[in-house]
C-alpha cells in the first residue's frame, strides 16, 4: 500500500467521507503548501491537548467551566439535555436559546451496549437537584436511542414536580441528527416545543 492509499484510507474513516471524498482530500492536500499541510496536521496532533469536556455541562472547551457556563447573562433557570457537544453548536448558531446546557455524551443504545451508566445522567440530577431550573428541554435526536434516552429522562425526572419537562417540537426530520438541521428548523422546534 503506498502513503497515497494509506492517507485516502485514513481520511475514509472520518465520519461522513467515503472513498470519492477521501480521494479528492488527499489529492488537495498533495497540491496544497506545504505550510498549510504541516499546520493541519499540528492542528489534528494536539486538539485533544487543547480542548477538554466541561467539567459542568460537558461541552467541549479551552477553557474551564466552559463559556456558555461561565456566562452569568445566560437564562440560568432553563437547561437543554442534548446527546453530543456538536449539538450545542447547532443550537447556538440558531440563536433562539439562551439557557444552560447539559451533554450526555450519547444516547441510550442497548444494541451497542450504551446504558444510562455509560451517559452522564448522574451529573445532570446533581447539578438539577443543586440548581434552581423551572424547565428541561430534552433535545435528544428524533431516532429510536434519543427517544428511549429522552423516556428515560422523563421518568428520572418525575419526582421533580415544580420542573417542567419539555421536548423539541416538529420540524426535526424523524431519523435525523441535530448536528445536521438548519437554523430555521432548529429555531422553530425550540419555539415549539412541547410537554413531554
Amino acid at each position: 500500500m503506498t502513503s497515497l492509499d494509506t492517507l485516502i484510507k485514513d481520511l475514509s474513516r472520518l465520519p461522513g467521507i467515503g472513498p470519492k471524498s477521501a480521494t479528492r482530500l488527499a489529492y488537495y492536500l498533495l497540491k496544497s503548501d506545504p505550510s498549510y499541510n504541516r499546520n493541519l496536521a499540528g492542528e489534528i496532533a494536539t486538539i485533544q491537548e487543547r480542548i477538554k469536556p466541561c467539567s459542568v455541562c460537558g461541552n467541549y472547551t479551552e477553557t474551564d467551566p466552559c463559556p456558555i457556563c461561565s456566562d452569568p447573562n445566560r437564562e440560568q433557570s432553563i437547561i437543554c439535555v442534548v446527546e453530543e457537544p456538536q449539538d450545542v453548536l447547532t443550537l447556538q448558531a440558531s440563536g433562539a436559546f439562551d439557557g444552560l446546557y447539559h451533554v450526555l455524551g450519547g444516547a441510550i443504545s442497548p444494541l451497542d451496549g450504551i446504558g444510562p451508566e455509560q451517559l452522564s445522567f448522574g451529573k445532570l440530577m446533581k447539578r438539577i437537584k443543586e440548581g434552581s431550573f423551572s424547565e428541561v428541554i430534552i433535545a435528544t435526536n428524533p431516532t429510536e436511542e434519543g427517544d428511549t434516552t429522552a423516556l428515560y429522562l422523563r421518568h428520572l425526572l418525575k419526582d421533580h414536580p415544580a420542573i417542567a419537562v419539555t421536548r423539541l417540537a416538529s420540524g426535526l426530520p424523524i431519523g435525523g441528527d441535530l448536528e445536521y438541521a438548519d437554523r430555521v428548523t432548529i429555531s422553530r422546534s425550540l419555539r415549539g416545543r412541547v410537554t413531554f
